[in-house]
C-alpha cells in the first residue's frame, strides 16, 4: 500500500488503530464495466459460494466469461433462469446487456467521467443501484474516493470503530462526516475497514 495514502489515513487516530491490525489482500480488478454488472447481478442477496455456483454455470451455457451482449439479448428468460438465476434477474441481464449494446459500453473511455456522472448513467439501467455502481467504481475503475455509505458492512464497522448510535439518514450524515477527512482516499479507508470488521 503506497505511504502516503496510509499516512494521510492514519492522520485519523481510531482509522489508524484499525489499519494497523489488518492486512489487505491482493485484488485483481475487474476486467470491463459491463462484465462487472452481469457480475454485479448475479451476486445481489447471495452468499458468494451460491453466487460463483451460479456465476460458473452462467458463463458455461456462453462458453465466454464474458458474453457477448447479443448473446444474452437473445437467450430466452427460461434458459437464464435454468442456471439459477430468478425470473427477475434474468430480466436485469437482458436489461444490461440491451443497455450495453445500445450505449457501445465497450467503447467508453471511462477516465472522461466522473464518478458522478458514472453513477447517473449506470443506474438509468432497471435493476442496477447506486451500490452496484460504487462496487464498480471501487474495484473495477479503481476510483480512490469512494464512500458507499449504504453498505451494510462499511455502516457496522464505522458504528463500531466510532461509537456511531445514529440511525437512518443521521448515521449517513454522520458517516460523511467523519470521513470526510479521509478523502481522496476514501476507497482505500472503506477497504481496510471490511477487512477491520471480517477480523
Amino acid at each position: 500500500m503506497d505511504k502516503k495514502i496510509l499516512q494521510h489515513l492514519s492522520n485519523d487516530p481510531l482509522l489508524k488503530k484499525a489499519i494497523e491490525t489488518v492486512q489487505l489482500p491482493e485484488h485483481k480488478p475487474e476486467t470491463t464495466v459491463y462484465g462487472s454488472l452481469l457480475r454485479s447481478i448475479i451476486s445481489q442477496q447471495l452468499s458468494v459460494k451460491a453466487a460463483a455456483t451460479i456465476y460458473r454455470r452462467f458463463v458455461d451455457l456462453f462458453d465466454s466469461t464474458t458474453p457477448d451482449p447479443t448473446l444474452i439479448i437473445t437467450t430466452n428468460v427460461d434458459d437464464l433462469r435454468a442456471v439459477g438465476l430468478s425470473k427477475q434477474k434474468a430480466g436485469y441481464m437482458h436489461n444490461i446487456a440491451t443497455f450495453a449494446q445500445q450505449h457501445h459500453l465497450d467503447k467508453i473511455d471511462w477516465s472522461t467521467y466522473s464518478d458522478e456522472q458514472i453513477i447517473a448513467f449506470l443506474t438509468q439501467i432497471k435493476g442496477v443501484g447506486v451500490w452496484t455502481v460504487q462496487m464498480i467504481l471501487m474495484f473495477t475503475l479503481q476510483r480512490p474516493d469512494v464512500l458507499p455509505t449504504a453498505d451494510l458492512g462499511i455502516q457496522q464497522a464505522m458504528q463500531e470503530l466510532y461509537g456511531i448510535e445514529e440511525t437512518g439518514k443521521a448515521l449517513i450524515t454522520k458517516m460523511k462526516e467523519i470521513a470526510a477527512p479521509w478523502s481522496p482516499y476514501r476507497t482505500t479507508a472503506c477497504l481496510y475497514l471490511w477487512r477491520w470488521k471480517d477480523q
